[in-house]
């Protein structure tokens, strides 16, 4: 079945919006300037912590980017949504602004969209 060219388009523009906030994030948190050093203090989150999630973060930007590796590609969106929830209740349980808890559930908006519009070429075969 072919896939219709408006599709495609959204499905692009949304998973390059997606890697290059994963990928931005990733750099911040590998670089631990003083605000990611302040949010790691403040969710009692030892700073190590952040650059293993931003090695993840610049991963999974690749991964979803790259053409072929379906499974990896499903990893990689499995490991956002887990980020990006375990992001949202943590700032939930620290009694962060709201806005430190919303915003994450908006960017898993777009990750879920990106996984939703992905072409068949960029998805996993059914096995059953």
């Amino acid at each position: 079945m072919k896939e219709s060219k408006g599709k495609l388009i959204a499905y692009w523009i949304i998973t390059v919006l997606v890697a290059a906030n994963f990928a931005l994030q990733g750099v911040l948190y590998l670089h631990q300037g003083t605000d990611i050093q302040m949010g790691a203090k403040a969710l009692g989150y030892p700073l190590y912590f952040f650059a293993l999630l931003g090695v993840w973060k610049l991963l999974g930007a690749v991964a979803i980017v790259l053409p072929g590796t379906p499974i990896v590609k499903e990893w990689a969106y499995a490991g956002m949504f887990i980020n990006l929830t375990g992001a949202s209740i943590s700032n939930g349980i620290a009694k962060f602004p709201v806005q430190h808890i919303v915003l994450p559930m908006v960017f898993l908006a777009f990750v879920i969209a990106s996984w939703a519009l992905r072409p068949a070429s960029r998805r996993t075969e059914k096995r059953f």
